[in-house]
């Protein structure tokens, strides 16, 4: 039996479907799970409510979306999104769809492309995965973001000495190259570690690179 994943208690299930009865379909299914769900009948309805917030807001969630609808389709909307850097997951179903359009969406980013009628359980599976996946996208994220706020507080020479040490030089190494005492290393390199938070040498290095950290 799959393990069902662990859910943020505010994630939202979007579902962008033109036909009613579906979006209300799907809209007991995932309630049903202790969901939040958002229903929406067009790809305008959808942007026009959320689209200030999707790309800001913490919130874990996965998005629901039919291919063939009036004025936008769902490849257009996620064409759309995807210029916005929303990073929302996003499901497809269907009951129109071809290899081109399924390699398509795929390539975009989606995370799935299901047909219709649409198996619940499969569909419930996958949003479940999505919605986990997304929580700790957003995590990582937050967490380089306040590092590099972090590294945004160091001086110039900490900077200059965190930019060495993440090399692996060691002290001596770094105080020859900056034309300082090695005892200043260590001083700059114990604040480096104090402001940026990072347990450890490996650490720090990992998060540098994460957050494209450069050398002066």
């Amino acid at each position: 039996m799959t393990k069902t994943p662990m859910l943020p208690k505010n994630a939202v299930v979007y579902i962008v479907d033109d036909d009613p009865s579906v979006r209300n379909a799907l809209s007991r299914t995932f309630k049903s799970i202790g969901l939040q769900v958002a229903t929406f009948r067009s790809a305008r309805e959808f942007l026009d409510n959320t689209r200030d917030n999707i790309s800001h807001e913490n919130v874990a969630g996965c998005l629901i979306l039919d291919v063939q609808m009036p004025d936008q389709t769902g490849i257009e909307l996620q064409e759309e999104l995807n210029r916005d850097h929303a990073g929302l997951p996003i499901v497809f179903m269907t009951a129109h769809g071809d290899i081109p359009m399924t390699v398509k969406a795929m390539q975009a980013g989606a995370v799935d492309f299901l047909p219709k009628p649409v198996d619940e359980q499969q569909l419930v599976e996958v949003v479940q995965r999505s919605i986990a996946r997304h929580a700790q996208e957003q995590y990582e994220c937050a967490i380089l973001d306040d590092f590099r706020r972090r590294v945004d507080s160091l001086s110039r020479r900490e900077y200059e000495v965190m930019t060495l040490v993440i090399t692996g030089m060691l002290n001596k190494q770094i105080a020859r190259r900056l034309d300082i005492t090695e005892y200043t290393v260590k001083v700059h390199r114990g604040r480096v570690m104090e402001k940026t938070g990072a347990e450890s040498l490996a650490e720090l290095v990992r998060l540098c690179e994460r957050a494209g950290v450069v050398e002066v």
